[in-house]
């Protein structure tokens, strides 16, 4: 699939998208208005987690800290017991703090905004860090998690083994003004039509150009 038809794909996915749960993340950026930390939490927290309880588990922390400077006054073990039940709780407890601290001691209490910059801070990988540049900062990025990288290929529009290269390989065939889009629209279709076993073809909106890479089975 060359990039004009992954537009048409695109296209056809926004007009569709409102039938479809939006990403939490994303979904808590627009209709809350949260700020770039919070962002970025909110995506930590969501990482090996269910939107739903992503959702539950932001809110009730953002009702007790909602920036990095009253973050690092809650006890981790506090912390930790927020964060329950989302997956790996101790864990993204000790990540949280870390984070808040640096972002307080070398950036003033601000989310830097590159790439680089915030792909220094512990535990934020190329797909965070994207998501919160897309979502904080406005800026184009393609943030690719298991949707993108798993309907990118089954769509034909890449072929590779890694999402980085899956990443790389977006960009290059989409203009920069739709990059921040895909995240979200290949988020919403592969939870509710292009699920990872027997996608319901049948109700597919783009099926008509997909080319069903290694699709085994379908409805």
């Amino acid at each position: 699939m060359d990039g004009k038809t992954f537009i048409k794909v695109l296209d056809i996915l926004k007009k569709e998208f409102p039938k479809w749960n939006a990403p939490v993340v994303s979904l808590m950026a627009k209709r809350d208005k949260r700020t770039p930390y919070q962002i970025l939490i909110s995506t930590l927290i969501s990482l090996r987690t269910k939107d739903q309880i992503t959702g539950q588990v932001s809110e009730r922390l953002f009702q007790v800290a909602d920036n990095p400077y009253d973050m690092l006054k809650i006890p981790q073990e506090e912390l930790a017991n927020i964060l329950k039940p989302a997956g790996f709780y101790r864990q993204k407890a000790k990540t949280i703090k870390e984070v808040s601290r640096i972002i307080v001691e070398k950036y003033g209490g601000k989310v830097p905004d590159s790439l680089d910059e915030l792909l220094k801070l512990p535990g934020i990988g190329r797909k965070t860090a994207n998501l919160v540049l897309a979502l904080s900062f406005k800026k184009p990025a393609i943030c690719v998690d298991v949707h993108v990288h798993r309907i990118s290929n089954r769509l034909g529009v890449v072929k590779t083994k890694k999402p980085e290269e899956t990443e790389m390989a977006l960009m290059e065939k989409l203009p920069q003004s739709r990059w921040s889009e895909v995240n979200d629209l290949l988020v919403a279709f592969g939870q509710t039509i292009c699920k990872p076993v027997s996608p319901l073809c049948s109700r597919c909106p783009v099926s008509h150009l997909c080319e069903r890479v290694a699709v085994e089975k379908h409805r």
